[in-house]
């Protein structure tokens, strides 16, 4: 492998490590500053918000097609109500997504053909 594969590998690496470490030995510290504390109180307000707040975003970008045509904004509509049903009978989080990404595949796919 060339060097720069390597250096991306390790910067990949280091950055996988950080996003997890960070946030451990910031908790840590807090908990020893606050005598303890444990449980709801001891997070801080912000981040009850944070995951909403990513899930609201992912579901944003998911909504506005790749492609600004007709068969891309078809095909994320297919894809959106297939989710939708999907997870309306299962009431799970594995299946619609299978779903929605399954009939999305399909229309793009069936789009390109001659």
């Amino acid at each position: 492998m060339s060097n720069d594969l390597w250096l991306a590998l390790l910067a990949t690496a280091l950055g996988t490590l950080l996003i997890r470490l960070l946030p451990l030995l910031w908790m840590q510290r807090r908990l020893r500053r606050l005598d303890g504390a444990d449980g709801i109180e001891a997070m801080p307000r912000w981040l009850s918000l944070l995951g909403p707040m990513m899930v609201a975003a992912v579901l944003g970008v998911s909504l506005v097609p790749d492609r600004l045509d007709a068969i891309g904004w078809l095909a994320t509509g297919i894809g959106v109500l297939a989710t939708l049903v999907v997870w309306y009978r299962r009431r799970s989080l594995g299946w619609p997504v299978v779903a929605g990404v399954t009939a999305f595949g399909l229309v793009e796919v069936l789009a390109a053909l001659p």
